[in-house]
């Protein structure tokens, strides 16, 4: 079975998560999978929950990105994977992991995906989701006070003490490695209409 990868990066509330359930959706008659860099943080059992809260969460070293590799290559191979479980509540890797059998198709999102080359190189495709820094702010706000029991002023101080300026330094940069660029990711209707037809061709020359 020849295995389609598609890579989902942006900044933190771009639309990159709108856009994978569209891809989710559109693939799911052809065994899709994805794989989030979330998933990947590393854990810190020797901190406390109070100097966990206070980490970098937006350097490419907060990830256990080789992990991930490998994972990807594994289900290349036809092999099934255990991938971690991060809690967003806790700041750490939970002890239980999930199953994750091999797919014809592998959706990799995260923030910093296209920054790591092995991990880049294992990418078909490459899709850069960019969208303004205060629609991006708003909706990191929103997500993170909601779903992730945040404060509205411990979203706005990490924002802007790592979010931006490791958005700056590495997401952004990252941008120039992918294959399509889409403004405001999953709610650009016509650009992701237009992908999912330019994925459908490659997965059926794979085939």
């Amino acid at each position: 079975m020849k295995v389609t990868v598609i890579g989902v990066a942006g900044g933190t509330g771009s639309g990159k998560s709108t856009l994978v359930k569209r891809l989710q959706e559109a693939f799911e008659g052809d065994d899709v999978v994805t794989l989030c860099h979330d998933y990947y943080y590393k854990a810190h059992p020797e901190l406390t929950y109070e100097e966990r809260t206070k980490l970098n969460y937006d350097h490419p070293q907060a990830f256990d990105t080789q992990m991930l590799v490998d994972h990807i290559k594994a289900l290349k191979e036809n092999v099934p994977i255990e991938h971690p479980v991060y809690s967003f509540v806790e700041h750490n890797r939970m002890t239980e992991t999930v199953s994750v059998k091999p797919s014809k198709v592998i959706i990799v999102d995260g923030i910093l995906i296209f920054e790591n080359k092995e991990l880049r190189d294992l990418m078909d495709i490459k899709v850069y989701v960019d969208t303004d820094a205060d629609i991006r702010l708003a909706r990191r706000i929103l997500r993170d006070v909601c779903e992730r029991g945040r404060t509205m002023q411990s979203v706005i101080t990490q924002y802007t003490s790592t979010v931006k300026p490791m958005h700056e330094e590495f997401v952004e940069p990252s941008k120039k490695y992918a294959d399509v660029i889409i403004p405001e990711g999953g709610f650009n209707s016509v650009a992701v209409t237009m992908l999912i037809q330019n994925i459908s061709s490659l997965i059926a020359r794979n085939e």
